[in-house]
């Protein structure tokens, strides 16, 4: 049966990863198998740990939405010194004997082996050597909500949501960015308020422009809710730090229990964080924030 593998860190999972994944399926006919080969964590940790781009997913997200996909197997490789060290032929011959592809399909700016050395060219190169295809993956392009059209890129989506615009996010990841994160411990100020919020850590995943969101939250069981999400440093406290919170719109458990792992989709940013007067300004600002959630996720 046909093999077909791509190699790739698939942050994000956006239009053009699920292309590649679909080219790949298609040419290895329903009886194949799809393989992904991705690194955990990303070789930028050990190559250029000054600069690592914060994550779009967790490694456990993404294998998961590999799989869903369509991918048959997931392949994770430690970026050892000693794996980043090797040559861009030593490299593919090791896949080759771990995979037996048939076929590998790349995008156009693929590189590996020591320092990036090994480009398209070589891949082919290998192919007749080794006895395997190559197909280059034609780049994706998403039309955003202005009716521009951008490059689906996991460097492109890191950069709306950093601006908070994660709607035009969505339109490169074909469904609304999602956060994945452990319930710990927060200052327990929404519960003071009557807006009890579960508080996510967010680890080494990217965490957007501070303001309120309208989203919707999955618990462990697969039960969904409406949410409001606050970023930011909750300034009318001054609590300094930034934090990632959400509030549960009709949920009667506890959020304030720890360690359990939700899962939240942003849908919309409604606004900025702001700097109230007094308490029941606040109050009546999250009222408005609720109602509007209802409204814009009830449609």
């Amino acid at each position: 049966m046909p093999t077909s593998m791509s190699i790739g860190m698939f942050d994000g999972l956006h239009l053009g990863h699920r292309a590649i994944i679909d080219q790949a399926r298609d040419l290895s006919g329903p009886d194949g198998s799809v393989v992904v080969v991705t690194f955990e964590p990303s070789p930028a940790v050990i190559l250029n740990p000054s600069s690592v781009p914060p994550r779009l997913m967790t490694a456990h997200q993404r294998e998961r939405a590999l799989l869903e996909a369509g991918v048959d197997e997931v392949v994770i490789l430690e970026p050892t010194a000693a794996r980043l060290g090797m040559s861009p032929v030593a490299f593919i011959e090791e896949m080759v004997d771990r995979i037996h592809p048939d076929h590998i399909i790349e995008g156009s700016d693929f590189r590996f082996g020591v320092a990036r050395s090994g480009d398209m060219g070589l891949l082919r190169s290998e192919g007749v050597r080794l006895d395997f295809e190559v197909h280059e993956a034609k780049e994706v392009e998403a039309t955003l909500p202005d009716g521009s059209r951008v490059p689906a890129r996991s460097s492109t989506i890191r950069g709306m949501l950093l601006d908070g615009n994660v709607e035009a996010a969505a339109c490169l990841l074909n469904q609304p960015w999602q956060v994945e994160g452990q319930v710990i411990q927060g200052a327990q100020r929404g519960r003071e308020i009557g807006c009890p919020t579960a508080n996510l850590d967010l680890g080494e995943l990217l965490c957007p422009a501070d303001g309120v969101y309208a989203g919707i939250a999955t618990l462990e069981s697969g039960d969904e809710y409406m949410a409001a999400i606050s970023i930011g440093t909750n300034p009318t406290f001054e609590d300094g730090g930034r934090s990632f919170e959400v509030h549960l719109l009709d949920f009667q458990g506890q959020v304030g229990d720890y360690g359990w792992t939700l899962r939240v989709g942003l849908r919309h940013r409604l606004r900025d964080q702001i700097v109230y007067e007094s308490i029941d300004e606040l109050v009546e600002a999250i009222e408005g924030d609720l109602r509007d959630i209802r409204s814009l996720l009830s449609v």
